[in-house]
């Protein structure tokens, strides 16, 4: 049976943040006994240690940056996590023999500023230890559990190699791709959502990863009208031969708050087709036949294959009525028009207590995990249509982490146009390739 640790969630990401690295639990007394002997049987010459004590109203212990080494003397952090804060005081000790004591060795070594008495199950602490660590004034506590963990370094050597093959696997499939019966020779992709959700910063993002350096093509800012202003196609080119991928990201206003933004009845002639690249967009008016960028007669290649709502992972709970019904009113137009949809929640790595290690599983953690829940709740997407990436946005270097959530999407996006392509109707799919 697995060994898990007694920490919540939250407070090991609380330490996890403080003290650096990924906790891999090596130690626990009420499984591998309460002796100091089975403690350094497996605890021994591991690097970086936490050990964690759990009393009935405390949660203390001693973090040690170079770990269980017999004989060794070194600096100490003692820590007592008080909620989402973490008091600590610091100290010399010769480890185990001054960290681990018992009642009797406590009593004659009135030296001792803190000790832990494993067979006793006992923590011993000294006055100005305790108030240091915002404890009760109390010379010995009974504690219930005491933990190890190792601090490992979760972006070592092996780990970033396995992220690059992921990312090279990736890159491969997205290269490689093909639509769905040949129908069309590029997906398009439409990107939707708020105002400054991060629709042209995911168009940046994608074709950096494919450019192999850091591009800002489509215009961002923090304009609170929108940056883009005009209908933009963009297709990407691979850096390694030049040729444009088998897909096109399509680039619209956001949605605003009254009258600004996408007008509601731009979205079906998107949809449908009729909107050529660059065009003007207009929230009072929407495009008509007759003008320059209408395309009367569209293709199936000119029309979208997939639509992808983007929203910043932080605001989702801030979004007002007004916002939810435009966001639902556009997706009933995507239902009628049979478009599989998706969502993007950007800007992961900026939510509290999310650190880069974080992005390698990014959708284990707590944080994320509530945010997903939030938009399944207030906006009807299924869990599993919600995705999670982080955009280049003030970066000079191309990171495998973030490269690694952007294929994933656009992944799942080219899967869900190629469902889309599948459920055409056969005689309309007919029609559309004869005219090409």
């Amino acid at each position: 049976m697995a060994v898990t640790t007694c920490l919540t969630w939250m407070q090991e990401k609380i330490l996890q943040n403080h003290f650096g690295g990924k906790f891999n639990l090596l130690y626990k007394a009420s499984v591998h006994k309460f002796s100091l002997e089975h403690l350094l049987q497996v605890c021994s010459n591991q690097g970086p240690t936490v050990t964690v004590i759990y009393s009935k109203d405390h949660v203390t212990g001693a973090f040690m940056q170079e770990g269980y080494q017999e004989g060794k003397t070194s600096f100490i952090t003692l820590f007592a996590l008080q909620e989402t804060k973490i008091l600590e005081c610091k100290m010399k000790l010769c480890v185990p023999s001054m960290l681990f004591v018992t009642w009797t060795g406590w009593h004659r070594q009135k030296k001792y500023e803190f000790g832990i008495d494993l067979t006793g199950r006992k923590l011993h602490i000294s006055a100005n230890t305790s108030k240091e660590l915002g404890l009760l004034q109390c010379e010995s506590i009974s504690f219930e559990e005491c933990e190890v963990f190792q601090c490992e370094d979760i972006l070592n050597k092996r780990k970033m190699e396995e992220v690059t093959e992921l990312r090279e696997s990736l890159w491969s499939s997205m290269r490689t791709y093909k639509p769905y019966g040949d129908l069309v020779h590029q997906i398009r992709i439409l990107l939707l959502g708020p105002i400054g959700a991060g629709k042209s910063s995911f168009v940046n993002s994608v074709k950096s990863v494919f450019q192999g350096r850091v591009v800002h093509q489509a215009l961002v800012g923090s304009d609170t009208t929108g940056i883009s202003q005009k209908y933009r196609t963009y297709s990407i080119k691979d850096e390694k031969d030049g040729n444009s991928l088998p897909f096109i990201l399509c680039d619209s206003l956001g949605l605003g708050e009254g009258e600004e933004g996408l007008c509601m009845d731009d979205v079906p002639q998107i949809l449908k087709g009729h909107v050529s690249d660059r065009y003007q967009f207009n929230p009072m008016k929407p495009i008509t036949p007759g003008h320059d960028n209408y395309v009367d007669s569209p293709l199936l290649k000119d029309r979208i294959h997939c639509a992808a709502f983007v929203f910043n992972v932080n605001c989702i709970e801030y979004l007002s009525d007004e916002m939810v019904a435009k966001i639902r009113r556009v997706r009933r137009k995507l239902i009628e028009c049979g478009l599989v949809h998706l969502v993007l929640l950007t800007h992961v790595d900026s939510m509290d207590l999310i650190t880069k290690d974080d992005l390698i599983d990014i959708n284990r953690c707590l944080p994320v995990k509530s945010q997903l829940e939030a938009v399944h709740k207030a906006l009807g997407f299924p869990l599993s249509d919600i995705l999670l990436v982080s955009n280049y946005t003030s970066e000079w270097e191309l990171d495998p982490l973030k490269d690694n959530l952007i294929l994933f999407a656009l992944r799942h996006m080219l899967w869900a146009a190629d469902d889309f392509l599948e459920d055409l109707p056969l005689e309309e799919t007919r029609e559309m390739l004869l005219a090409v």
